[in-house]
C-alpha cells in the first residue's frame, strides 16, 4: 500500500472516486441550474408539453433536428437533469462502497433521494401546469447543489488532512455568522424564485438583498481582519464578497429588464442577465456553505476566563 492510500484509509476513504464523482456531479448541477434559468428566463417551461416522453418520443431518442427555440432549452434541461441523476446514483454507490464515515454515506443517500424528488417535481410542473411546482423545483435545486458541494468538500484530500483547528475567542461567532449568512442566502434564493415565476414579493426580495449584503460584508470582514492566516477561510471570504458585488449588479439588471420597458428592447440581454443572476446566486450560496464547513473545521472556541481558570485548577502541576 502506498502512502497516499494509507492516508485515505486513515481519514475514512479508501479511493479517490467519491471525490471525483462529487466534483463531476457539482459541475453538472451548475450547468443544470444554468439550463433551468434559461428555461424560466425564456418562458420555455411548457415548450415540451408531455413528460417523461418528449412529443411522444423516448426522451433520449428525440431528434436533434427538432431541438429548436424553447424546445432546445427545455429538452436540454431534461437531458442535463438525467445526467445529474446518473452521476448522483454513481456518487451514492461510490460513497457506500468506499466511504467509512457513515454520515457522509448517508449524505449520498440524501442526495439520491433529493434528485429523484427533483425529477418528479419537474415532471409534475409539466403535467399539471402548476407554477407552484416550478417554484419548489427551483428551491430544491439550490438545496441539492449545496448538498453535493458539502459532499465534495468532505471527500476532498484537503478536508482529510486538516486534523485540528486554531483556538480563537471568536470561533463560535464566526461559525454562527457564516451559518446564518448561508441560511439567509438560501431564503433570498427562495424569494428570487417566487419573483421570477410570479412577479410577486419584489419588495421583500429587495429587503432580503440588503440583509444578505450586510451579513456577507460583515462575515468577510471578520475573516479578513482576524483570520487571514487561514487560507481556505480567506479565499472563501474574498470569493463571497466578489460574488456578492456581481450578484447585486446582475440583480439590478434583471430587475430593470423584468419590470421596466428595457426588458422589451433588450430581451436577449435580459435573458442572459436573469440567468446569470440565478447561477451567481447559487455560487454565492455554496461558497458560504463551504465557508461554514471550514469555519467549524479550522476554528475552535477558546475557553472564557472563568473556564480557563477552572481548567488550570484541574491540571496537576
Amino acid at each position: 500500500m502506498n502512502r497516499s492510500s494509507a492516508v485515505r484509509r486513515q481519514h475514512g476513504c479508501a479511493a479517490p472516486w467519491p471525490h471525483r464523482l462529487a466534483c463531476a456531479t457539482a459541475t453538472a448541477t451548475l450547468l443544470l441550474l444554468c439550463a433551468g434559468g434559461l428555461v424560466t428566463s425564456t418562458g420555455s417551461g411548457l415548450a415540451v408539453p408531455d413528460w417523461p416522453t418528449t412529443f411522444g418520443y423516448n426522451m433520449f431518442l428525440f431528434p436533434w433536428s427538432r431541438m429548436v427555440g424553447g424546445i432546445l432549452y427545455e429538452h436540454s434541461h431534461r437531458l442535463l437533469g438525467s445526467l445529474v441523476g446518473l452521476l448522483t446514483i454513481l456518487l451514492a454507490l461510490a460513497l457506500w462502497r468506499h466511504e467509512r464515515r457513515s454520515r457522509v454515506r448517508w449524505l449520498g443517500v440524501a442526495a439520491l433521494a433529493a434528485v429523484i424528488v427533483q425529477g418528479v417535481l419537474g415532471g409534475l410542473r409539466v403535467v399539471l401546469v402548476d407554477y407552484s411546482f416550478a417554484i419548489v423545483h427551483a428551491c430544491l435545486a439550490q438545496a441539492f447543489f449545496v448538498l453535493v458541494a458539502i459532499v465534495t468538500v468532505l471527500t476532498s484530500a484537503r478536508w482529510r488532512q486538516e486534523t485540528g483547528g486554531k483556538t480563537v475567542p471568536d470561533a463560535e461567532k464566526v461559525q454562527r455568522l457564516s451559518l446564518l449568512t448561508t441560511i439567509l442566502i438560501y431564503g433570498q434564493l427562495i424569494l428570487g424564485a417566487v419573483v421570477r415565476h410570479t412577479g410577486g414579493w419584489v419588495a421583500l426580495h429587495l429587503v432580503g438583498a440588503v440583509l444578505v449584503s450586510v451579513h456577507v460584508v460583515v462575515l468577510s470582514g471578520q475573516i479578513r481582519w482576524h483570520h487571514a492566516d487561514q487560507p481556505v477561510l480567506k479565499r472563501s471570504a474574498n470569493l463571497s464578497l466578489g460574488l456578492l458585488v456581481l450578484q447585486l449588479l446582475l440583480g439590478l439588471g434583471a430587475y430593470l429588464g423584468k419590470f421596466t420597458a428595457l426588458g422589451t428592447a433588450l430581451s436577449p440581454f435580459v435573458v442572459a442577465l436573469a440567468t446569470s443572476h440565478v447561477v451567481v446566486g447559487a455560487l454565492l450560496l455554496i461558497t458560504c456553505a463551504v465557508l461554514t464547513l471550514w469555519a467549524y473545521r479550522c476554528l475552535q472556541q477558546a475557553p472564557q476566563a472563568g473556564q480557563a481558570q477552572l481548567v488550570s485548577e484541574r491540571v496537576p502541576v
